[in-house]
């Protein structure tokens, strides 16, 4: 038997292969089949099923798309709502490869429609279970994601006490040497306290998930509802695109437009420019936004942009950019892309550069706009007189900016101050828009 992880950090996305005597199941598969496809022929299997664990609200799966190209069964939920082919896989259902087992465990409160997968191996042991995003490593699924979306809704109240009973009822009462392979890791918006281990066991998971620990099901629906990250803006659309089966990876992202760089663009259509700051800040379009290419960039690609919005996207290079469209893909916002290009000439809108020294002297004579998450905040402010808009929000709350004074825009660490004083510079015409950039690791370090 062969167990295979497949991890996507951008998205701290795990996917699994499980092979037994030929044949292979897939189980919550990115959006880009092709590592499946290649696992499977580097070991002579053929794939023969895919379980989905529940409809993902954080990265489009190939579910619909494996089973096109090679005729795999696809499992779920029938709570799931699935308009795709599919064969329902809940409790007392049983998927056999040869003589392993896996087995449906019904486990809702991440979503109303989670199933876990046990693993019963070629001894007739409980050797290992896929959690979905039910449990994780030191931490349980978010239940507040399924309030609006979905082919059933529940309140987060409601999916907390549900997350309580699966854990205790379901999870609990494993061996604790049944390993754990969850669908999410560190950086996952799916969970608020993730370890930044990929696998764990049931017992691991007993003695030191803050979640599993000895409480009453208040004390534990008060925890699992509080301080959770926020929602970026794709979610409840990628639910609904994974209730019906996302279109080709490699059709999709081919019939994304691109531009030559002097091409004259639509002046109402939102503009995305992933190039590194600096090369933005010595010109850019006016009103474009500063996303820089990186390690989160379809997360927040997803988060500052509605998944309605069409945008053009500009990078440093061809090779970027065809990168950059297979980021935007996995979130399924590559049909978002009216086009994309490279740098035009016509890019020559400079940003302002902060005068430091006048800025430490007189905090006074700026507006400050902190846009880390409220949870950040909550630990303590760098500026006492700052304005709190997370940036997810910050488009949609420009009006709150007092534009009277000049304004200085911080984060944490600067990928996302880039990224907020482009906004802002694209409707504040009064005044100027400046980045405190990665100054402020060190003012934070200095009120903390």
């Amino acid at each position: 038997m062969i167990i295979q992880q497949f991890y996507d950090k951008g998205l701290a996305h795990g996917s699994y292969a499980v092979i037994r005597t030929g044949k292979m199941i897939v189980i919550d598969p990115a959006r880009n089949p092709q590592p499946y496809y290649d696992f499977a022929e580097q070991h002579d299997a053929t794939i023969v099923g895919v379980i989905e664990t529940h409809p993902h609200a954080d990265f489009v799966s190939s579910h619909l798309e494996i089973h096109q190209t090679t005729g795999a069964v696809i499992y779920n939920s029938k709570l799931t709502g699935a308009t795709y082919p599919h064969e329902s896989f809940d409790d007392g259902d049983v998927i056999e490869l040869n003589d392993i087992k896996l087995k449906a465990l019904n486990t809702p409160g991440h979503s109303p429609d989670s199933i876990c997968i046990l693993l019963v191996d070629e001894e007739g042991r409980e050797s290992a279970i896929f959690t979905g995003d039910t449990l994780f490593v030191g931490d349980v699924g978010r239940p507040d994601l399924r309030e609006n979306v979905g082919n059933i809704t529940a309140k987060k109240e409601e999916l907390a006490r549900q997350m309580y009973q699966s854990t205790r009822q379901k999870l609990m009462t494993l061996p604790e040497n049944v390993v754990v392979y969850p669908a999410h890791g560190p950086g996952s918006l799916c969970g608020k306290n993730m370890s930044p281990d990929l696998e764990s066991t049931i017992g691991r998971e007993l003695r030191e998930n803050y979640a599993l620990q000895l409480m009453d099901e208040l004390e534990f629906v008060k925890t699992l509802t509080t301080d959770q990250p926020f929602v970026p803006k794709y979610f409840g659309h990628d639910v609904e695109l994974n209730k019906a089966g996302a279109l080709s990876f490699e059709q999709s992202i081919a019939a994304v437009p691109h531009l030559d760089a002097d091409a004259v663009l639509d002046k109402n259509i939102l503009v995305v420019d992933s190039r590194p700051k600096a090369r933005f800040r010595n010109g850019h379009l006016h009103g474009a936004i500063n996303l820089q290419d990186g390690e989160k960039f379809e997360t927040w690609l997803g988060s500052v942009i509605g998944p309605n919005e069409q945008f053009y996207l500009i990078a440093e290079n061809e090779e970027k950019l065809d990168a950059l469209i297979k980021k935007a893909a996995k979130i399924g916002y590559e049909s978002n892309i009216k086009a994309g290009l490279l740098a035009p000439a016509s890019a020559n809108e400079v940003s302002p550069v902060l005068d430091l020294d006048d800025f430490k002297a007189n905090e006074a004579n700026y507006t400050i706009v902190d846009i880390r998450n409220t949870g950040e905040v909550a630990t303590g402010k760098v500026f006492n007189s700052a304005i709190n808009i997370p940036l997810p929000e910050l488009r949609e709350r420009l009006g709150e900016i007092a534009t009277d004074k000049p304004i200085v825009v911080h984060c944490a660490a600067g990928y996302r101050s880039a990224a907020g004083s482009s906004i802002i510079a694209a409707r504040v015409n009064e005044v100027p828009v400046y980045d405190l950039g990665e100054v402020v690791t060190e003012m934070m370090k200095a009120v903390h």
